[in-house]
């Protein structure tokens, strides 16, 4: 999500002409002619006023490693048995030390188990090198994506100096996500280091390296996964031949980490800044900026082969965190995701801003780009002999289009897969969809987290066909990314529940677990814990 902020891999396509194909989007020098006559609504951000403060829910909480029973209030389907699986920043301080960044907090893993319609919750910290280096020294010795570690202040002036010529340590607080790789789960970030962990103990088994395996420097906390099990993932390298996007194969089958696709293109980023950010006093985060003067670029790879696809494909300057789905249809890659216009929202996440109460976060909340969902088209089969100037979509259903010019560059404009209420709802991010039967298939509905706040605020449904929503909220609750667990038996897209934890500020008040029916949005029950849990990430289920 971080290194990688301006970049996203897009996989588990269908296997129709060329294969399965992966979507990477990059900056690109501004093409003015190719804006000329794209007419495209941008969405309208409604102020918002008198924002509760949600400073609990960005600070340190205890862990709890023993199982705590959940209040089960309504009822749990008798069927849903299994792990849900949640991590995210939830430790901010060591000693003295605090941490500028809401990315940086270290890793805290949750687990609800759910039997028999009963549910019990406890929560770890990730033993990670990092957490016990800062944990040891009592303050921050590792630095994070916004967070600078200071020199040791036990050693002289002069030895304090050199240290900033030290190569810095890089953290291995994967905080992001849980990933499944050969069987096995891993929670990650976006170094190159991850942690397998045992999912029924919450105890960290090992650190891998990538680097180890395969010539990247890091890689993205979302990989997707082919039916087999396959995974794909987007890194990156950099070194004296320059910089390079890597598309990472790894096959499910108990092997090593040895057969990889690499899809080598310029990354533009300010490595200078990000090689010297200690000698300059500055956090990683400070080589990585928005550039509205670039336009965006897909690159298509071909899956089984690994090679570029030539054509070349345009659109205006965008942002995004994640995908929705991706699929091919009569010989176009077809590519959902959430898209930012401004993309300087990682400077608003600092926890001193997301901490703030009264009109300073109003303004702060206000100041902050929206996530739409957006559908994009790539004719694949594009030829010297297309028309210039016209649309090649053969898709009736999408408005999106992809007009070719006279340079071979195909410029593509978006269509807005959302009705107008979404703008009121502070737009979507966090999207899961019927993952299992539908990622790289047409499909019909996502799920996602309204944003009125700095946080998720509302759980939504889109219906990406008919563009209409539907909401759960509860005031003074925040709930988090939804998780779609498909019922028994059931081939229909929404057969079956969504899972989310909901928190709340107020110290009077339990925090739950919600699960909801995925196609009416009803409320079928929650289970109450007395616990206090930050505002996550990501996280999955595993059925047992």
């Amino acid at each position: 999500m971080f290194s990688q902020t301006f970049l996203h891999f897009v996989s588990n396509l269908s296997t129709i002409a060329v294969g399965f194909l992966s979507v990477v989007v990059h900056w690109i020098p501004v093409l003015k002619k190719y804006m000329e006559g794209t007419h495209q609504k941008k969405a309208v951000f409604h102020k918002r006023e008198r924002l509760p403060c949600i400073a609990p829910l960005l600070t340190t909480v205890e862990e709890m490693p023993q199982m705590v029973s959940a209040q089960v209030r309504g009822q749990f389907p008798e069927w849903l048995s299994g792990y849900l699986l949640r991590i995210g920043p939830g430790k901010f301080e060591f000693g003295k030390d605090e941490y500028s960044h809401w990315f940086d907090g270290m890793a805290l893993l949750h687990q609800f188990r759910m039997e028999k319609g009963t549910v019990t919750y406890r929560s770890k910290f990730l033993q990670s090198d990092t957490y016990k280096a800062n944990s040891a020294h009592d303050r921050i010795v590792i630095s994070e994506f916004g967070t600078l570690a200071l020199p040791d202040p036990c050693k002289n002036v002069f030895e304090r100096f050199m240290s900033k010529f030290e190569l810095p340590a890089i953290t291995d607080n994967t905080n992001v996500n849980y990933v499944q790789y050969k069987g096995d789960y891993y929670v990650s970030t976006e170094t190159n280091f991850m942690n397998k962990v045992d999912i029924k103990t919450l105890e960290k088994t090992e650190k891998v390296d990538w680097s180890k395996f395969i010539a990247v420097n890091g890689a993205t906390a979302h990989p997707h996964y082919d039916p087999d099990g396959t995974a794909y993932n987007m890194g990156n390298s950099y070194g004296p031949h320059g910089s390079c996007y890597n598309v990472i194969q790894i096959p499910p089958e108990k092997v090593d980490l040895g057969e990889t696709v690499h899809g080598a293109q310029p990354l533009k980023m300010n490595l200078w800044k990000i090689v010297t950010s200690r000698i300059r006093g500055k956090a990683f985060s400070d080589g990585i900026s928005w550039e509205p003067q670039y336009n965006t670029r897909f690159h298509v790879v071909d899956k089984h082969t690994g090679q570029l696809l030539p054509g070349m494909y345009y659109t205006k300057p965008f942002v995004t965190f994640h995908q929705i789905n991706a699929f091919e249809d009569q010989g176009c890659v077809v590519i959902d995701l959430c898209c930012q216009d401004d993309g300087r929202s990682l400077e608003v996440y600092q926890l001193q801003n997301l901490r703030k109460a009264g009109e300073g976060l109003d303004q702060v909340y206000n100041s902050v780009g929206r996530s739409f969902p957006r559908r994009f088209v790539l004719p694949l089969h594009v030829s010297l002999n297309d028309p210039e100037g016209e649309n090649l979509s053969p898709l009736s259903y999408s408005s999106a289009s992809a007009v070719k010019h006279a340079d071979g560059k195909i410029w593509c404009a978006y269509e807005n897969l959302h009705p107008e209420d979404l703008e009121e709802e502070g737009g979507v991010e966090f999207p899961q969809i019927n993952y299992g039967q539908f990622s790289g298939k047409k499909y019909r509905f996502f799920y996602g987290c309204g944003f009125r706040h700095l946080v998720g605020d509302s759980l939504i449904k889109v219906d990406v066909v008919n563009k209409t929503l539907t909401i759960w909220r509860e005031d003074g609750f925040y709930p988090s990314e939804p998780v779609f667990v498909p019922a028994p038996g059931t081939r229909e897209e929404d057969g079956g529940v969504i899972l989310s934890v909901v928190i709340t500020p107020d110290q009077n008040e339990n925090n739950f677990l919600l699960v909801l029916d995925a196609k009416n949005f009803e409320e079928l029950g929650r289970a109450e814990v007395p616990v206090r849990m930050p505002y996550g990430f990501h996280g999955t289920f595993v059925a047992t």
